[in-house]
């Protein structure tokens, strides 16, 4: 096939028990036992399996004698079939507690710099709100504002700035963020008293990839200095790859938010090198979808939110 059908025909045609039926035949691998799962006779599955596949204008399982094997696209199929099971099941339960008059749920984004901020905000607001769920998501800002467009994300704490198209959301600055450069606990330079860019000129540096923020900012340290930019890179959004990369080689640094260095810190994990940056980075933003509907779990994040920096109204 040349061409799927449009994204209205299938939406028109496909129904929750035909996307239950390829789960469960990925489960089974057996139309019988898949049949049995959703409630169907097994000539009624297999018409509800020629039906779906009809409808994606492909075969989805190739029929062998140990059963049915889903193909590369049937694997495609029952992953989304699986995600939107799981979409629907969290819609029952956020509609069940709405009407035991329980909190919801609060499905939030972060960027790793600002876990210690978010865990503090979560804190005070369970205090009031205990029974809230809240789901997290940590990534990098243009993987959260992908899962803001998606609606997947109620909100997050991240840089709008990174996105494609900056207008879809609504955002407030919340935090200005301060970086350290961190190393080892045994790193050979910890027990100086200051230090300069040129003295980590030759280290191999732990940084985010080409074009975040914190990337760029030390980029531009390295320009300012008159320092090449150094080559051998670790290049990871991974906190715990960073805190194993600096455990395993204790000559190499990271950069990194200076709520996380002093968290690490304090547990022994690393040490603050005594180098002072002098760019600032971009402030951490509460960024919603702009014209979203947002549930009333949300609304009370958004209001609750402390911090000098931002604009929503307290209740």
């Amino acid at each position: 096939m040349d061409k799927l059908p449009t994204l209205a025909k299938m939406m028109s045609r496909l129904r929750l028990k035909q996307l239950h039926l390829l789960s469960a035949l990925a489960d089974h691998g057996s139309l019988l036992k898949a049949a049995e799962k959703v409630s169907l006779t097994q000539p009624g599955a297999s018409k509800a399996l020629q039906e779906v596949e009809s409808i994606f204008g492909m075969p989805l399982f190739a029929r062998t004698p140990r059963g049915l094997v889903a193909t590369a696209e049937g694997h495609c199929a029952i992953r989304y079939a699986r995600l939107i099971q799981t979409d629907l099941a969290q819609l029952h339960d956020e509609l069940e507690d709405m009407l035991q008059g329980q909190g919801g749920r609060l499905n939030i984004g972060v960027i790793m710099g600002a876990v210690p901020l978010l865990a503090e905000e979560l804190t005070r607001l369970l205090a009031q709100y205990p029974d809230i769920a809240i789901g997290i998501v940590e990534d990098t800002s243009a993987r959260l504002l992908q899962l803001l467009e998606q609606g997947r994300l109620d909100a997050a704490i991240c840089r709008s700035s990174v996105g494609a198209q900056p207008h879809l959301y609504e955002s407030v600055d919340i935090h200005h963020e301060t970086l350290a450069v961190v190393g080892s606990i045994d790193h050979p330079m910890a027990a100086r008293e200051r230090l300069e860019l040129a003295d980590l000129g030759a280290s191999r540096w732990v940084v985010y990839s080409a074009n975040m923020p914190m990337r760029r900012l030390l980029e531009r340290e390295f320009h300012e200095a008159g320092l090449r930019f150094p080559h051998q890179l670790f290049e990871t959004t991974s906190t715990f790859a960073t805190l194993a990369l600096l455990r395993r080689q204790p000559d190499i640094v990271a950069l990194l938010a200076m709520d996380v260095a002093e968290f690490f810190a304090s547990l022994g994990i690393m040490r603050i090198l005594p180098l002072r940056l002098k760019s600032r980075s971009e402030p951490y933003q509460l960024v919603t979808r702009r014209g979203a509907v947002l549930s009333p779990a949300a609304q009370l994040f958004l209001r609750s939110f402390p911090g000098p920096d931002s604009d929503y109204p307290q209740p």
